[in-house]
């Protein structure tokens, strides 16, 4: 039998969350004994990606964007949410108000969804059409129907494939997380929420659901942001224009701050999605960036573009910058990340001796080759073999030189690593291992015309691009007040604020709890890592209470070879599951005591993003699971239990 929300309760839920509206609509069921509210809560704009995405290489849409900015009906205040339903797996009545049903109801009439609901077990995920345009994520839980768009909204994964927690969906390929009852993004990468639909089922069990109309029209929805208020004499600064900061500005406007908001970025771009620049070179600002110009003018978001911090003085509470300005704040976000490093190379500073790390630097590199170029990648790790990758099909040649015996060993251990030099070998990419670069020599117009290997070979080379590590920008921080680590990250707390009050730090220069199996904190340049920080630090600058509970999670394509991996952690041993041959194959990744710290994946989603969720629930998963190779996969039945009750 259905959990009929009582009248009275949905009346009192409805004056604290819904609002004048939604109280005549109640008002009038009370005297309609076949009608009934399930679930009075708000609604959220739902975000629809019209097209289905696939993996796949470089060139798929998993890695493309629009870099255009979703436009948003005025809010009228509120919070934002869903409307949901309490169900059991007795046939309930129709539940439809009047004022829904009419033809000028904000909301479209229920469709009826190929679905019903005794066809649902618990903590099943089913995917529907909505319309011929429309795909919508069904799930109970807890005997509980809700709906949310179907896709992730970073780059149009499947949720249906990904891994079902507690009240929320990870992204089966990057791991991104949406709150179920809200739709909102919880855990990164991306940036959009999804949709939340009202969900209705007919006394014969049908399954239907009824969508925003304004949200129809849309591609993407943003949660509900204010604009400044002229007598709000506030100030806040967000300095750095990755991804971090994009996320911690929006996130400081979501939150109600309606004083002045300066987004200080070094660059001459707008925020845009660093890490494809390894990938796809080709990819232009348009295509790359998270929001237009227009979208930072409408939420008055002033961007300081091409302006770098120089240095930060913490008890006059001012930020001094490349552009003459001094500014005081009331509260400042640092994320100011990372440059590449250039290793101290006879050479190094000859031309065409490149990093990869801004869109800058992939401008130089495309405008550098042809199809007779040489190119030398130094550097095993993500960047050179990424850019080795992507280069090898537009030059004559293309050469990695790496340190250790085989690629990413760090990373993914010697197995994985010797699978993946194979990977490049077969890919026409030019492997010499256990070596390095001792001298880079020039031609007359100082430009790079080969390199000394540290066996004296001597390698003709028109474009070298240096992957060799990076450098943490904090230098402005000297004398701050802030305190700095020789390494040249910054301290912070859970909340992510320094050891100087209203100084928040993230992103790449932060050393910062993570959640998971490691005590201390730790330093970790990761992407999605540091979109969460900026979430994190935006909501406790603005009054808010928010722990950092992020599990690392991090991916990488290579020749159309899509590797996940999630956790943190050293490892004495890695038991792999599946075929490394055709890269179809989990590593589970254990240390001293028997516990598994990470696991990385190729073909096999949802694996990691299971494991990231599991983690995020306090959990952990042991050797002793994983040692049967028939129950295997048996740890992932745990993502729906209960933590046990602790006395």
């Amino acid at each position: 039998m259905l959990v009929w929300q009582p009248y009275r309760a949905a009346l009192n839920l409805a004056k604290t969350h819904v609002g004048v509206d939604t109280l005549l609509r109640i008002s009038e069921l009370k005297s309609r004994s076949s009608l009934r509210i399930l679930n009075a809560q708000p609604f959220s704009n739902p975000l629809h990606l019209r097209r289905p995405l696939t993996m796949g290489s470089i060139n798929c849409k998993e890695y493309k964007t629009t870099g255009s900015t979703p436009k948003k009906e005025k809010s009228t205040g509120g919070a934002v949410g869903s409307y949901q339903s309490k169900c059991s797996n007795q046939s309930p009545s129709t539940t439809m108000s009047t004022d829904a049903s009419s033809p000028d109801s904000e909301y479209t009439s229920a469709v009826p969804v190929n679905c019903n609901i005794a066809d649902l077990k618990e903590n099943e995920m089913r995917q529907v059409d909505f319309d011929e345009d429309t795909r919508v994520l069904v799930v109970k839980q807890n005997d509980r129907l809700l709906a949310v768009g179907a896709k992730c909204s970073h780059y149009g994964a499947p949720l249906q494939t990904g891994a079902l927690g507690l009240g929320r969906v990870r992204c089966p390929w990057h791991g991104a997380c949406f709150n179920l009852e809200t739709g909102d993004i919880e855990d990164f990468p991306g940036l959009d929420s999804l949709p939340c639909y009202r969900v209705e089922v007919s006394n014969k069990g049908q399954v239907l659901l009824r969508a925003k109309r304004s949200d129809l029209a849309n591609n993407k929805r943003l949660k509900n942001m204010v604009k400044r208020k002229p007598d709000d004499q506030r100030v806040f600064i967000v300095v750095g224009g990755g991804p971090s900061g994009a996320v911690a500005v929006e996130t400081i406007r979501q939150e109600g701050f309606t004083g002045r908001l300066i987004f200080v970025c070094r660059e001459d771009y707008l925020p845009y999605d660093r890490v494809k620049i390894s990938k796809a070179m080709s990819l232009n600002i348009e295509q790359l960036r998270f929001r237009d110009e227009d979208f930072y003018k409408e939420y008055d978001i002033e961007l300081w573009l091409g302006v770098a911090a120089e240095k930060l003085d913490s008890a006059q509470k001012e930020l001094h910058c490349s552009n003459g300005y001094v500014v005081k704040y009331d509260k400042i976000y640092l994320a100011t990340g990372c440059s590449a490093f250039r290793p101290p190379i006879p050479g190094v500073n000859l031309q065409n001796v490149l990093t990869v790390r801004e869109l800058a630097d992939t401008k130089a590199i495309l405008a550098s080759i042809t199809p007779e170029s040489r190119v030398v990648c130094l550097g095993s790790s993500f960047i050179a073999l990424e850019a080795a990758a992507g280069l090898v099909s537009k030059v004559q040649s293309v050469t990695v030189v790496g340190r250790e015996n085989v690629p990413l060993k760090a990373a993914f251990g010697a197995e994985i690593g010797q699978r993946v030099l194979q990977l490049f070998e077969d890919n026409k990419v030019v492997m010499r291992m256990e070596s390095g670069i001792t001298e880079i020599v020039g031609d007359a117009e100082g430009k790079v015309a080969e390199v000394v290997l540290v066996d004296g070979t001597r390698l003709p080379c028109d474009l070298l691009i240096l992957g060799t590590g990076s450098k943490l920008n904090t230098q402005f921080l000297a004398k701050s007040g802030v305190k700095v680590n020789r390494n040249g990250s910054v301290d912070v707390t859970d909340f992510l604020e320094s050891n100087v009050p209203d100084v928040y730090v993230g992103g790449d220069i932060a050393n910062a709890h993570i959640h998971g199996l490691a005590h201390d904190r730790v330093n970790i340049g990761h992407y999605q890592l540091a979109q969460y920080h900026g979430r994190v630090a935006a909501i406790n600058m603005c009054g808010g209470v928010k722990k950092l509970e992020a599990v690392p999670f991090f991916f990488t394509l290579i020749f159309g070879k899509g590797i996940r991996y999630a956790g943190h952690g050293s490892y004495k041993e890695v038991i792999i599951d599946g075929s490394m041959e055709d890269f179809k194959f989990v590593a589970y990744f254990i240390n001293e005591a028997d516990t598994v710290t990470a696991v990385a994946s190729c073909g096999r989603d949802p694996v990691v993003a299971q494991f990231a969720e599991l983690i995020s629930q306090g959990k952990c998963l042991g050797r002793s699971q994983i040692a049967d190779p028939a129950t295997r996969e048996d740890w992932t039945k745990k993502l729906g239990e209960p933590l046990p009750q602790v006395r």
